[in-house]
């Protein structure tokens, strides 16, 4: 991922800040495991005159412990850390304080992804590919307290939300179905009979309209719902 710098001399608008009193800044803690990213960002950030970074996390646990002492304005959040992923991180955030305002910025698009992450209580969902412009412009709606997601990642929600989700149960199924179990050795590992199996993977086909069991695989991972 590739951020183009601003000029340091640049405010909000991309206009050169007139002289006089700086305004107040918006208190930023950024959280990401892959340090390049995280270094890179916070240099972007740092040079706008709205926004200062003060809190780096490489790690969904160390996000916590400093949001919980730096009282920050918006966090950015990624989704994929050791220790505590994004989703729990946020989770456990809003434990501590339920209207923070956190931006999920990942490079995570399935459609389960998306909705987790905004059902943990995260105010906008970026994508890491996202434009210098529209990652300013989210943090600053997040920071009046608005919500932003791009038009894409909304329809994609709304769809998601609109079809039937899976139980644990199918879950549970549709990821022994990945690991290439027949229905026979899914009933074994769970402990149910086979019969029951068969009920799951019709229903799993159904609700993901797949065809077939590699299909099924194909739409999972393509939703989010099966990691790679």
């Amino acid at each position: 991922m590739t951020f183009p710098l601003p000029l340091s001399d640049t405010g909000p608008t991309g206009q050169a800040e007139p002289a006089g009193d700086a305004p107040a800044r918006i208190r930023l803690l950024v959280a990401d495991d892959h340090h390049v990213v995280l270094d890179g960002l916070s240099t972007i950030l740092d040079m706008q005159a709205d926004m200062q970074v003060v809190a780096q996390a490489s790690d969904g646990a160390q996000a916590v412990e400093l949001w919980v002492r730096e009282h920050p304005d918006v966090g950015l959040i990624d989704l994929s850390m050791p220790r505590l992923t994004g989703v729990e991180a946020i989770t456990a955030i809003r434990r501590h304080e339920p209207r923070a305002k956190l931006i999920i910025l990942t490079t995570y698009d399935g459609d389960e992804d998306i909705y987790r992450g905004l059902h943990a209580g995260a105010k906008a969902y970026l994508l890491k590919d996202v434009r210098r412009d529209e990652l300013l412009r989210c943090i600053r709606v997040v920071h009046e307290g608005g919500h932003y997601i791009n038009p894409e990642l909304a329809g994609r929600l709304a769809s998601r939300l609109t079809r039937d989700g899976l139980s644990q149960r199918e879950m549970e199924v549709l990821v022994l179905i990945e690991r290439g179990l027949s229905n026979k050795l899914i009933a074994r590992e769970l402990q149910v009979a086979e019969g029951t199996v068969k009920t799951h993977v019709k229903a799993i086909l159904a609700k993901l309209e797949a065809r077939s069991r590699t299909e099924a695989i194909a739409i999972g991972v393509r939703r989010g719902l099966l990691k790679r």
